[in-house]
């Protein structure tokens, strides 16, 4: 497993304002068997992703990436969903400010020349028991500080079924001499810096635009239990045709968000 470092220091003109975005998406799936159960999981999810612990894990991301916090804004959403927003420096500041507003679900972190979002989206199959809760997290640095050196953090936090992973290197830094540098870090694929034994829990796909600096990774769970996917019940509940039956609809909600396309229960990967 890799860690972010700069290349050989560059002497440059000015500051370094490369700027640098790890966008996630995390999904995690479960089955209801009724409408109650339904409404009570999202409740619970809702409940467990709420403002105020998305903005703990967006903080310790802080920590990790050794960025300054200057401002936090929260919302909770009716009937469910969260966002946090923190704004970020590279640098010490003296007095930092700290602004938090409305107690709904959305977390907003302001950082000088940088930024953490995260936005929660729990829902359900209208026809179904299936249950996804959906969670966007986007950690945009500015300067020397990468959002890489938290990707395995987030990734054991939110313990997701799927996760799509999007990192990008924008801009250009020029050089005493007046060279442009539009990366500073050698980089050939986002799973060089997932930790070897937790990248064992997951089936991964590249899509990678190397000269543009554009690095795309999607991963799904290689094996799971059923037991982990359903609410207020278990296997020992049910028949084996209803596992048989359930397991398919989940198998199927997988494969259709890693696959980015819908399909048939019967239909071949």
């Amino acid at each position: 497993m890799n860690q972010i470092n700069p290349r050989e220091k560059i002497k440059l003109y000015g500051f370094n304002n490369l700027t640098k975005t790890l966008s996630f998406n995390m999904y995690d799936i479960c089955y209801t068997k009724t409408v109650e159960d339904r409404v009570a999981y999202i409740e619970y999810i809702d409940e467990q992703y709420n403002a105020e612990r998305l903005t703990g894990i967006l903080r310790e991301v802080c920590r990790i990436i050794g960025a300054q916090i200057l401002n936090i804004s929260v919302q909770d959403y009716e009937p469910q969903g969260s966002s946090v927003t923190i704004l970020i420096c590279e640098e010490d500041h003296n007095q930092p400010a700290e602004r938090h507003c409305c107690q709904d679900a959305m977390l907003l972190a302001h950082l000088d020349k940088s930024h953490l979002t995260v936005h929660t989206y729990p829902e359900y199959h209208p026809d179904g028991g299936v249950c996804t809760f959906r969670a966007d997290i986007d950690v945009s640095t500015c300067g020397e500080i990468s959002p890489l050196n938290a990707l395995n953090y987030l990734i054991n936090k939110f313990d997701a079924d799927i996760i799509t992973m999007d990192y990008r290197v924008r801009g250009f830094t020029r050089d005493i001499y007046g060279k442009k540098h539009f990366i500073d870090h050698d980089l050939v694929s986002i799973q060089d810096y997932i930790d070897p034994q937790l990248a064992q829990k997951y089936q991964m796909i590249d899509v990678n635009v190397y000269q543009e600096h554009i690095f795309h990774t999607k991963c799904k769970v290689k094996e799971a239990d059923l037991d982990d996917y359903l609410f207020h019940f278990s296997k020992s509940d049910i028949s084996p045709e209803e596992i048989a039956s359930i397991t398919a609809k989940l198998n199927k909600e997988r494969d259709e968000i890693f696959y980015g396309r819908n399909m048939g229960l019967q239909e071949e990967i």
